[in-house]
């Protein structure tokens, strides 16, 4: 089943007034990886709610990394209620992209299940980080939008894109450690200029 057609399966289920995460993990079962990390790198490209989405990042993206089936949230994150119309805001947003882009992303290029899903939770784990740990204004745009590609990638099992994706995490993980580095040699440079 398309990514589109179980978000707009989960906008017509969604409880009325709030869902728990752990609604919305019963519903999704075997989609759930995905559509989570999906769902989590839009709402990290967003300013605020980059370091939060981040951090819930981290948990399904080490579960992956660990082979798990499914992602499993402790009971306090699972049970946090949120307000649906959130849910309803993204997934109206978003559906429409998502048939479009479907058009191009389709299952290619078969990669086996379990590597892919241990690289995926590895890359997506590093690049939460980011999300997390740079504090500079606007970062969170770009490794949350590599995030989603290989998100739809890794749901629609499309070999190629997730090659593409994987690739784009290379080189933002590349510049990041540049731009890391040249902020502790000019923290270094101002400290040596201070002695």
């Amino acid at each position: 089943m398309p990514a589109s057609a179980v978000l707009q399966r989960l906008h017509d289920e969604v409880p009325t007034d709030r869902f728990t995460l752990g609604w919305l993990m019963h519903r999704l079962d075997k989609h759930s990886f995905g559509i989570i990390m999906l769902l989590l790198s839009l709402v990290a490209v967003t300013p605020g709610l980059s370091i939060a989405a981040g951090l819930i990042l981290m948990i399904p993206a080490f579960q992956m990394m660990a082979g798990k089936p499914a992602p499993v949230f402790p009971h306090r994150i699972a049970a946090l209620s949120l307000p649906t119309k959130h849910l309803a805001a993204l997934v109206q947003r978003f559906v429409p992209m998502l048939r479009h882009l479907e058009k191009m992303v389709h299952p290619r290029w078969r990669t086996p299940v379990d590597l892919t899903k241990r690289l995926v939770g590895a890359v997506v784990l590093i690049l939460s980080a980011t999300l997390v740990f740079v504090p500079i204004p606007l970062s969170n745009v770009v490794p949350a939008s590599v995030i989603a590609v290989i998100s739809l990638a890794y749901l629609e099992d499309d070999g190629a894109l997730l090659a593409i994706g994987l690739l784009a995490a290379a080189i933002v993980l590349a510049i990041g450690a540049e731009v890391v580095r040249d902020m502790l040699l000019g923290t270094k440079w101002i400290i040596d200029l201070r002695h």
